[in-house]
């Protein structure tokens, strides 16, 4: 009989930095070590700033790489109008939106957040040690 093991490991996936907008990643307290880190325990944590968002990988239900977009939507920390997804955004040139199973805690605003936008410098490469 035999057993497969998936070996899993901790990765940092972080942003790409446009610098035209150091002065507000400065104000909302972005910096370079920011980003999404997947761990070896299945979980996920974005940290943009002052600003975090943690979930389980089971709690992911799906993602989706996006991009370009217009900067005045996807640059800085961002309610979507449609939904009630959050944006950590550092460019506008592509990126990866999160949909999670059951909403995480709110980061700001009103209500829980069901998607998570990240302009993460290898949205490929985290979608795929997201596994979904």
């Amino acid at each position: 009989m035999a057993i497969n093991f998936i070996i899993m490991k901790t990765e940092h996936f972080p942003y790409r930095l446009d610098r035209r907008w150091n002065a507000l990643f400065l104000t909302l307290g972005v910096r370079a070590a920011d980003g999404v880190t997947v761990s070896a325990k299945g979980e996920l944590v974005a940290t943009y700033g002052r600003f975090k968002v943690a979930t389980t990988l089971d709690n992911i239900d799906h993602t989706v790489i996006t991009g370009p977009h217009r900067w005045y939507t996807a640059v800085g920390l961002r309610l979507s109008l449609a939904d009630d997804g959050i944006t950590f955004g550092t460019n506008h040139h592509k990126g990866l939106s999160i949909a999670f199973v059951k909403k995480v805690p709110r980061v700001i605003g009103f209500r829980k957040h069901s998607t998570l936008w990240v302009s993460v410098a290898d949205p490929q490469g985290l979608a795929k040690a997201i596994g979904k």
